[in-house]
């Protein structure tokens, strides 16, 4: 008996990759990156947007609501500009493509989705985060 997750002998590459986009020049080079390899490979991009989870604290309700939907108008948009870029550059290349626009703690969204989607890598950028050298 196989495992429908378990370890094919013989495949020859990944059949889906992941990859973490948020606009910034790393992740967009990290795109490209797993494009290229869904289009050598043949293989399904997963594009992923994850963004953050709520907005800064605030104790006035009616600010907390404004606060909210700008947040929540702010996500929208740029998932919406990075389907649209995404889309298009997997039109160019020829590689099929899904986005996923999520909201959470990054790390753990990729890992989800990666698991549900049975993707065989995940592809991020490098950090920007200070501490880490950017070239």
């Amino acid at each position: 008996m196989t495992d429908a997750h378990s370890f094919e002998l013989g495949t020859d590459g990944p059949s889906a990759i992941v990859v973490g986009i948020d606009g910034s020049a790393t992740s967009m080079r990290a795109g490209a990156y797993a494009a290229g390899l869904a289009r050598r490979q043949r293989a399904r991009l997963v594009a992923v947007y994850v963004g953050s989870v709520a907005p800064m604290c605030v104790t006035e309700p009616s600010a907390a609501a404004v606060l909210r939907m700008a947040h929540s108008e702010a996500f929208e948009q740029t998932a919406a500009d990075l389907r649209h870029e995404a889309e298009e550059k997997a039109r160019e290349h020829g590689i099929s493509i899904t986005f996923v626009a999520t909201r959470g703690d990054s790390l753990a969204e990729l890992h989800r989705i990666a698991r549900e989607s049975c993707a065989d890598a995940i592809v991020v950028g490098a950090s920007t985060k200070a501490g880490h050298e950017q070239r």
